[in-house]
């Protein structure tokens, strides 16, 4: 996809392919404190290469798109789970999977853990000078066990029905689990009780129907995750060496960018 850079206002400007915020760009053993996303440590799983193009030489990806009317569905959830919130009670669906037990978490620190660009969930890894942190979809309360249980909103448009063990096993969702466990990892680290079982939300498009008609139907089912934050420490212990290195560190064989990157290279 190409993609052409613009300002604020939508104007078409110069791309210089280099981050010009300075704190966004990692200097190898530096000592002010440095924020990673959920989505950077996503990254650096992914491919360290890239993550360190990125987070320390300041490469800057290709724009992409909003998707839009995934945000649609999650603001729309968001504000119907907060009237649930506001009135502490179980939302509509909670009945209906078994969940009685559970309502949408008041917390007063609940806008800005859902805040993923300006706060979200942090933690300071150790006594090193990085900041995890990430912005969760929701959190609902387990009222019998007093946990805390972390929640994504999923959209997608699928003939097939959502059933927790494909949906678990399919490879394209192995990044949510990735992302459920860093978000319970961050909460646990933060002294928070969290439920062993978090919760993907996901509300997929009919597209058996007979047309538009200036409306689409979704269906709605709760997918139960039982996270693991165990082998979360030891990335990120990698990941630290990674950004403290001078050197470029191997990519993932699989990893398109890399592959792009290198052939073009070699043609122009």
């Amino acid at each position: 996809m190409i993609s052409l850079k613009r300002n604020s206002k939508l104007e078409l400007i110069k791309a210089e392919g280099i981050r010009t915020k300075a704190s966004s760009i990692y200097t190898p053993n530096q000592k002010d404190d440095f924020r990673i996303s959920r989505s950077k440590f996503d990254n650096f799983l992914l491919c360290p290469r890239c993550f360190y193009l990125d987070r320390v030489k300041g490469l800057q990806d290709p724009g992409m798109p909003a998707w839009s009317l995934n945000s649609a569905t999650d603001h729309l959830l968001k504000k119907e789970f907060d009237e649930c919130r506001e009135k502490g009670e179980p939302h509509r669906l909670f009945s209906v999977f078994g969940l009685d037990n559970l309502i949408p978490l008041k917390h007063p620190k609940m806008d800005d853990w859902r805040d993923s660009l300006r706060k979200g969930l942090e933690h300071r890894y150790k006594d090193t000078n990085i900041i995890l942190s990430g912005g969760v979809d929701d959190i609902w309360y387990d009222t019998k066990n007093e946990e805390f249980v972390v929640v994504d909103y999923k959209s997608q448009a699928s003939d097939n029905l959502v059933q927790t063990e494909s949906y678990l096993a399919n490879p394209y969702h192995q990044g949510y689990k990735v992302q459920m466990d860093f978000y319970n990892y961050l909460l646990t680290c933060m002294g928070h009780k969290v439920s062993p079982k978090s919760y993907f939300l996901v509300v997929n498009a009919n597209r058996g129907a007979e047309g538009f008609y200036g409306n689409m139907k979704f269906s709605e089912t709760i997918v139960p995750y039982n996270h693991n934050i165990s082998w979360i420490p030891n990335k990120v212990e990698e990941m630290i060496k990674v950004m403290n290195s001078k050197e470029l560190p191997n990519g993932n064989e699989s990893c398109e960018v890399c592959a792009y990157s290198r052939e073009r290279s070699l043609n122009e």
